[in-house]
């Protein structure tokens, strides 16, 4: 880059108190109706900043617009004498929002979950207030197009701070003398449906929703393209003072592209409704082109549920599990390495030990051979079974260990209910109490170790007690019933002043929040559990992504699992990542919930998300790195190792209405 300048917009808008430096770069942004006067650009990175490798010259122009929107449009030109072409990520621009973890305290009214899509022409940021609230913050592109987006983070706060992000506009070919720009604007708007609205007033803009962008061999592919609007000739007032297009649809027929081939499809009042049915399973990109601009949507089609469990259960079996009898690993599923071809395992790691999340692998099994019963997986299951009792498990006093040997160098509570949930799938499938009693043990001794002040994940509050209730175990279910009260009492006390947990605030807090609230609404009927749960919903629900594309769409974001499980040990957006199903638990959990019903309508789409993690030959990968690059290393990619993605598979099996069939 040979220079860059910023020119401050000309006048005001009431709505926007923006600072600048001495270089014209945007530093605050707030908005003046908002009590917490939180700073929408606040990070250690600079909002507009351009990072562009080739000689160009940079101008970043602002103005208010009369929809009272803050347009910024960046300006490269070719002041060489010759022609210039980008690749890649040598152009990018930053966005630097706040989305990081802190205190819950200053998370709820400080902080936001950013929710981007860089999808051509109709790309934009949904940044959502963790707390909630009705000011929130977007971005529409309204000239050029993005092709995708990089993370810059600090790695020093480790997996408490998302970074800043840089945008990544389309290649470009600048002759000398030329210019290219780039232009969005920002507004304000209260939620989801505003948001929506607000981005359709934009000319050429295409909005995509389908009821699945995950989908199974046989079904179909069924997605609407709403267009936005010709132009804007007429100005409407909305609730927040600003004004919007509100004009005519355009009626210019759209073409549609499956994989670059031109596709059939419907068109009726602006609205471009497609139903395709692929020949096989794999990515299918759909471009939408329309007023000279390009959109996409992208789905995925896996293997039918029931082929894909069953291979991953052989995988598990035939691949990830120790068979040495002289190792303390004998009977363990391990991490496998996809590039290796092997097995792998480190003491020094915790996330890479022969306990902890691995558990799920057993725990997938077990749910998958009670409707499919298998002589050669079962016995691989025993023998992982007796590793579990004899390497990570106290059977006199509950206690679970974080690694062979009973190890207990690390004391972590998140290891009980995993074991519990093993136990439970078990007895299921065995019919032995000795597999409830060993669950009663774990989760009592979880709770002696100080469980109700934390928030463990999967802990089966009422499968535990209804297993307990009916299978002659009433004074045990009472009991384990009067801790559950206890914890859920305490989550409904603190509300959204969520404690501090191995990350300071992320999804996997709040979402065991509001199932353990459901739960318990459904054990007791008591309402003021009704009540928890739908504050909980609330805030768990702006985690959920709506891009249309099967990576992000009701995803959660999570931004460091890559780096603590995967052999790359990068970090950055992990779209998707198994435990993202855990808001789908809550979603499903919801149903019957006074106030929360409408939840459970979302729950099989937010379960299908961590599916794309399992691949069709039974392998699979515990974290998709999604950004282009994270501080410069190369992203987008599926980690080689398979470590800790089945729990996804099994809460799926377990949880959505189209999961394992009998038979």
């Amino acid at each position: 880059m040979k220079k860059i300048t910023y020119h401050r917009p000309a006048g005001d808008n009431s709505l926007f108190l923006a600072q600048w430096d001495g270089q014209g770069r945007l530093v605050s942004l707030q908005n003046s109706q908002d009590r917490e006067a939180a700073n929408w650009v606040r990070g250690e990175q600079v909002w507009g900043t351009v990072y562009c490798k080739p000689e160009l010259t940079v101008e970043v122009e602002r103005r208010f617009t009369e929809r009272g929107t803050l347009a910024e449009c960046y300006i490269f030109r070719n002041e060489t004498a010759f022609d210039i072409y980008t690749v890649g990520t040598q152009i990018g621009i930053c966005i630097q929002l706040p989305d990081y973890y802190t205190d819950a305290a200053v998370c709820m009214t400080q902080c936001c979950n950013t929710h981007l899509w860089c999808g051509g022409s109709s790309s934009w940021i949904c940044a959502l207030r963790m707390g909630g609230g009705t000011i929130n913050l977007g971005m529409v592109l309204t000239r050029g197009s993005l092709k995708g987006y990089s993370v810059q983070r600090n790695l020093e706060r480790e997996s408490n701070d998302r970074g800043a992000f840089l945008l990544h506009p389309e290649n470009f070919h600048i002759r000398p003398g030329e210019s290219v720009q780039v232009e969005w604007e920002l507004f304000w708007f209260t939620d989801r449906a505003d948001f929506r609205r607000k981005v359709l007033a934009c000319p050429g803009f295409v909005w995509i929703e389908a009821e699945h962008f995950l989908l199974f061999d046989g079904e179909t592919v069924r997605f609407k393209a709403f267009t936005g609007k010709e132009d804007g000739r007429r100005n409407e007032e909305n609730g927040n003072g600003l004004k919007e297009a509100g004009v005519e649809i355009c009626r210019q027929r759209p073409t549609v592209y499956r994989n670059g081939e031109m596709i059939d499809f419907s068109w009726e009042n602006g609205v471009a409704e497609v139903v395709d049915r692929p020949e096989s399973c794999g990515k299918y990109r759909y471009e939408i082109e329309w007023m000279g601009k390009r959109s996409q949507a992208v789905f995925l089609i896996q293997p039918e549920i029931r082929r894909l469990a069953e291979r991953r259960c052989r995988f598990i079996a035939g691949k990830q599990q120790c068979r040495d009898e002289e190792s303390c690993l004998n009977g363990a599923y391990l991490i496998y390495d996809n590039e290796e071809g092997q097995q792998y395992y480190s003491h020094a790691f915790n996330d890479h030990n022969g306990g902890r999340e691995r558990v799920g692998m057993g725990a997938l099994l077990a749910k998958y051979l009670q409707e499919h019963p298998d002589r050669e997986l079962e016995e691989s299951l025993d023998r992982f079974v007796r590793f579990v009792r004899r390497e990570l498990l106290d059977e006199k006093t509950g206690v679970v260990y974080d690694d062979v040997r009973r190890d207990e160098e690390w004391k972590r509570l998140y290891n009980y209910p995993w074991i519990c949930v093993l136990f439970l799938e078990m007895f299921r499938l065995k019919g032995d109490q000795w597999y409830l009693k060993a669950a009663y043990r774990v989760m009592t001794a979880y709770y002696r170790e100080g469980g109700s002040r934390f928030y463990a994940i999967a802990i089966p509050m009422r499968e535990s007690v209804e297993l307990f209730r009916e299978n002659g175990m009433g004074e045990e279910a009472e009991r384990l019933l009067a801790l559950y009260r206890e914890h859920g009492d305490r989550i409904a006390e603190l509300g959204k002043n969520y404690p501090a947990h191995e990350v300071k605030y992320e999804q996997s807090i709040v979402a065991p929040a509001a199932v353990y609230l459901c739960e318990l609404y459904h054990l007791t009927g008591e309402g003021k559990y009704a009540r928890a749960a739908g504050e909980q919903l609330a805030v768990l629900e702006l985690f959920q992504g709506l891009q249309p594309d099967y990576h992000m769409h009701e995803v959660a974001i999570r931004h460091w699992d890559g780096y603590w499980f995967g052999k790359r040990a990068c970090y950055g957006d992990t779209f998707p990542h198994y435990w993202s199903a855990l808001t789908g638990i809550a979603f499903r959990e919801a149903e019957g919930v006074p106030g929360c019903e409408a939840y459970a309508d979302r729950a099989e789409e937010v379960l299908r998300g961590p599916l794309s993690l399992f691949f069709t030959d039974g392998s699979a990968s515990c974290a998709c790195v999604y950004p282009m690059t994270v501080n410069g290393r190369p992203g987008s990619y599926y980690d080689p190792w398979a470590n800790d993605q089945d729990w996804g598979l099994y809460f799926y099996l377990k949880y959505a209405k189209k999961g394992l069939p009998a038979g």
